[in-house]
């Protein structure tokens, strides 16, 4: 396999231009994601990860998702976006309440708190994606960027197995 790409050696395999490009777009990734992710923290006191699940519940609207929508949304097991929830709950910031289609499941949405917080956050996470992600990048390449990052999102999600 590793004579398929060229790589003989642990240098080889270092310098290797597609490793270095992904170990690019992951050290981004993770930088932006520790920057942005501490000024919804500090300004909204609130995580990324909530965050996003305040996102996806706003996009749902009413009367809101199953934790198992929650959970794959964002590729949290069920027990993982119970947890998450549960701390969300307890801040206020969502409610659940009764399924109309099923007896037993709850459905996850936001409470006032919580579209409150979402639209606050928003506005501070808007003018940080503006000032570290869009501003570094020439204005001729803004709009390609965002397209070629969309197609990865959307291959990478297309390739995961769906949560049973």
């Amino acid at each position: 396999m590793s004579e398929q790409a060229g790589i003989k050696t642990a240098k080889e395999a270092a310098d290797h231009e597609l490793i270095l490009v992904f170990g690019r777009l992951q050290g981004a990734a993770n930088r932006l994601e520790y920057i942005l992710g501490r000024a919804l923290e500090e300004e909204c006191g609130i995580s990324h990860l909530m965050f996003e699940v305040l996102l996806i519940l706003g996009r749902a609207g009413a009367p809101g998702l199953s934790m198992r929508a929650v959970a794959q949304e964002q590729v949290l097991t069920t027990g993982g976006a119970t947890r998450l929830v549960d701390r969300m709950e307890a801040a206020g910031l969502v409610a659940r309440a009764e399924s109309p289609g099923d007896r037993r499941g709850k459905l996850v949405r936001l409470t006032p708190l919580g579209e409150e917080t979402t639209v606050r956050a928003s506005q501070v996470h808007v003018e940080n994606i503006k000032r570290y992600v869009v501003e570094p990048l020439p204005p001729k390449d803004r709009e390609r960027f965002a397209e070629d990052l969309r197609i990865l999102s959307h291959s990478a999600r297309d390739v995961l197995p769906r949560l049973p």
